[in-house]
């Protein structure tokens, strides 16, 4: 019985001193998350956004979208799903972004398995101005890294080149501030 005692008791220790390294090795609350820049490789597949990325997709409404015909102007490129929560958020926000501004155009990226009847069903219940494509989640776009979060946008100047990565939701307000130290002009449509 004694034995017993001891080894609960060796098991107890062991898993508390664990316990406490791992205390000690997490973050604190109050140190800010690291972004990657959007050149940054990504950690886990060492995948690199390009600097001026390619892209060309059929969208759910069977047009074509090719990222390069609308250069001059700022596009965001949100990578979403339906079932994400915070994606869906920020939907209604970027659609009138994009409504609202002759110089920034918005297309989503539903990064998920979803057949394209269902996600024009989906769009009447959350209607968007702008055209949303559906990616292959085991071919994705070859010029963006794999997204390892949702949502993940990148923001491309005029010029073609990645201006911002955001990593989780993004505002209306974030993308106009750095469009404006661009010198961008807040224009409406």
């Amino acid at each position: 019985m004694k034995s017993k005692t001891m080894f609960c008791g060796a098991i107890l220790l062991l898993t508390l001193a664990a316990c406490k390294r791992d205390a000690e090795a997490a973050p604190s609350a109050s140190t800010p998350p690291v972004v990657p820049e959007a050149t940054a490789p990504d950690a886990v597949s060492g995948q690199t956004t390009a600097e001026v990325p390619a892209l060309k997709i059929g969208t759910v409404e069977g047009s074509a979208y090719d990222l390069a015909a609308h250069r001059g102007k700022w596009v965001v490129v949100n990578f979403w799903a339906t079932w994400c929560a915070p994606c869906l958020k920020e939907m209604p926000e970027l659609s009138a972004l994009d409504k609202q501004r002759e110089d920034l155009e918005v297309v989503g990226l539903a990064y998920e398995e979803i057949e394209p009847q269902a996600m024009r069903d989906f769009l009447k219940t959350r209607p968007v101005v702008y055209p949303v494509a559906i990616l292959d989640v085991y071919n994705p776009p070859k010029d963006f890294a794999t997204p390892r979060g949702l949502p993940m946008t990148y923001l491309i100047a005029p010029d073609g080149k990645v201006a911002k990565q955001f990593l989780g939701p993004v505002t209306a307000k974030e993308i106009e501030a750095v469009t404006a130290s661009a010198g961008s002009p807040k224009a409406a449509k």
